[in-house]
């Protein structure tokens, strides 16, 4: 069988550190694991890099490795190479025989790798990212294409998402070792609120400057909210900082659909400014009756 040169699998010296090694298995990792890259060998090249970490990450693993791996497991000269002889050409779980070589044993009931050299299966690093929406978005459930270490990836952002919220995507992390599982995607939300209205849960408050006649006399006035335009009716008479509320104006209760929470609307009545002498002579007489 062929001798497998594991450090070249992985691009590195013979002289990498632990965090040479870690650092080389993530990217290939990434790079050829199946569920990413959907070249025909991307799947045979993810289980020797699997492989290639298996042994380099395992201080007692590489040691014999160093030692033993260059001599042929068939080649029964020395009494040390014999205890790393071939037993047949089988595979199992993905390793190679030249893995089953050094470190399995052939039982009767067929391959089985030794209990001291049991690869640990460990589930891969959890990603965390951030994302910046607008608070109009959040108004209904919408799709975004996310790039995460050269990846691109498909969510459907929740309507009523709050500002600083996280939501997990299972299996977006890095990939697994030894047929652990890929780790989690973390995404905390940044909600860039529109500065005319202020989010309170799933209320919204803002203010509206209406002129003194129309607070006098009264009228309709066409506003423009973050999800339509409404119309809405001065009563005659409205005092400066009256108060409105408009119900299922709000923002989206978060996964409780048809449930919305209220716009509240704040009147600021604005005095009249540069007025010309006729204007001023009818304020007058107002104020003598």
């Amino acid at each position: 069988m062929t001798y497998i040169d594991y450090y070249k699998v992985l691009g590195i010296s013979k002289a990498a550190t632990e965090k040479d090694i870690k650092n080389a298995y993530r990217k290939l990792a990434r790079k050829y694991h199946p569920d990413l890259n959907k070249d025909v060998d991307a799947k045979s090249k993810f289980q020797l890099i699997n492989e290639a970490n298996t042994v380099l990450s395992d201080s007692a693993k590489r040691k014999d490795y160093d030692e033993f791996g260059q001599y042929q497991p068939n080649d029964k000269s020395s009494s040390q190479r014999n205890s790393y002889q071939s037993k047949g050409q089988s595979r199992e779980d993905g390793f190679s025989d030249f893995f089953a070589s050094m470190f399995g044993e052939k039982p009767s009931g067929g391959w089985r790798k030794s209990r001291q050299h049991q690869p640990q299966q460990n589930k891969g690093d959890d990603y965390k990212t951030e994302l910046k929406i607008n608070v109009i978005d959040v108004f209904q459930e919408h799709k975004v294409t996310l790039s995460v270490y050269t990846d691109n990836i498909r969510i459907s952002i929740p309507a009523g998402i709050e500002n600083g919220q996280t939501i997990k995507i299972l299996g977006h992390g890095a990939p697994g070792q030894n047929g652990g599982r890929n780790g989690d995607l973390y995404i905390t939300f940044l909600i860039e609120n529109n500065p005319k209205f202020v989010r309170i849960g799933k209320n919204l408050y803002t203010e509206l400057d209406i002129d003194l006649y129309t607070a006098i006399l009264g009228g309709e006035i066409t506003f423009d909210t973050l999800n339509g335009k409404v119309k809405l009716k001065i009563k005659p008479e409205t005092q400066n900082d009256s108060k409105v509320k408009l119900k299922n104006k709000g923002v989206p209760a978060y996964k409780n659909e048809g449930s919305s929470g209220f716009l509240q609307i704040t009147y600021k009545v604005k005095i009249p400014v540069n007025l010309s002498s006729r204007q001023k002579e009818l304020f007058e007489e107002l104020s003598k009756l």
